[in-house]
């Protein structure tokens, strides 16, 4: 069984489209600081599949919006929490000029507590990202992580989908998907399934399926 680690059901449902047999795991593991996603993906799903003691995908995800220089990126969900969707499409929409472009960036993060190669192989210690999911240093980088030696191999796969802020529209999907217009609609303007075929996580699950699939085959 594999276990898609999240308090969300949403995310459950999307990843349902992809995988056959995932169930949902609510465990509310540490959320590292870092500048990027894959160190804190990595990190959380070393740590819940110690916990859990089975095959877990956790992910992270964040808006990157251009003029604020990727900001929120990584504190995407702790500016929702504190600002609100709404707050941040006024603040790009008095701050930047239209079109208010971003980004949607999502990194899955799989272990299984076996050996395989890990994101990318070998691990340049150059890229924090990669080093997290190998587990050569500690996800803030500095080396210093007395466990890293005993750390598990993490495999990543990265989705990403481009648009621009706009004025809340729709009322489906979660998290920043009214504000979020790609091609004409906003994501909450789709159905499932058409935000499953185009969203940042729609297209890192497509990437991680094929790979787990091949893996549970034994390739």
């Amino acid at each position: 069984m594999l276990r898609y680690v999240t308090t969300n059901s949403g995310k459950v449902r999307e990843a349902r489209e992809y995988l056959d047999g995932v169930e949902q795991l609510d465990y509310d593991y540490t959320e590292v600081q870092a500048s990027e996603l894959g160190p804190i993906a990595a990190h959380g799903a070393r740590e819940a599949y110690r916990h859990a003691g089975e095959p877990v995908v956790v992910d992270d995800s964040g808006l990157f919006v251009d003029g604020f220089d990727g900001f929120p990126g990584p504190y995407t969900a702790y500016v929702e929490h504190t600002l609100g969707i709404e707050t941040v499409q006024r603040l790009a929409a008095s701050e930047l000029d239209a079109p208010q472009r971003a980004a949607f960036r999502c990194v899955l993060a799989y272990c299984d507590g076996d050996a395989f190669a890990a994101t990318p192989d070998p691990v340049d210690r150059a890229d924090r990202s990669a080093a997290a999911a190998a587990g050569a240093e500690d996800a803030d980088g500095d080396g210093n992580d007395p466990a890293a030696d005993d750390a598990l191999p993490v495999k990543l796969f990265y989705g990403s989908v481009r648009g621009r802020l706009v004025e809340p529209r729709g009322d489906g999907g979660f998290g920043y998907d009214p504000i979020f217009e790609h091609d004409g609609r906003t994501l909450a303007e789709m159905s499932p399934a058409e935000k499953n075929a185009v969203s940042h996580r729609g297209r890192a699950l497509a990437k991680f399926a094929e790979w787990f699939q091949n893996r549970s085959a034994g390739e």
